[in-house]
């Protein structure tokens, strides 16, 4: 079983790490990200995926962005169901 979760990063962040529930500019719920690493190359995506899976228990292979690659806003596929996941991401 999978989910879909949406996520806002912040990349160069001082304080990486995985923010609360909020709603966004279209009114749909997502989550906070803060990653450190630059939006180039892929390396806030990297990052993203790897701190996501890390607080799911998951491994990085188990998580990936589905939509957004560009954008600040992102879709991710998650090994879990959408309450499992918004529970171990605190919620």
């Amino acid at each position: 079983m999978s989910a879909i979760i949406a996520v806002h990063v912040t990349p160069r962040s001082a304080n990486p790490g995985i923010g609360g529930w909020r709603r966004g500019a279209d009114g749909r719920e997502e989550l906070g990200v803060r990653v450190a690493e630059a939006p180039a190359d892929g390396a806030a995506n990297e990052a993203v995926i790897r701190l996501v899976a890390a607080a799911l228990g998951a491994s990085r292979s188990e998580v990936s962005i589905i939509g957004g690659h560009t954008s600040r806003h992102k879709r991710l596929k998650v090994p879990c169901d959408a309450e499992e996941a918004r529970r171990r991401l605190g919620g």
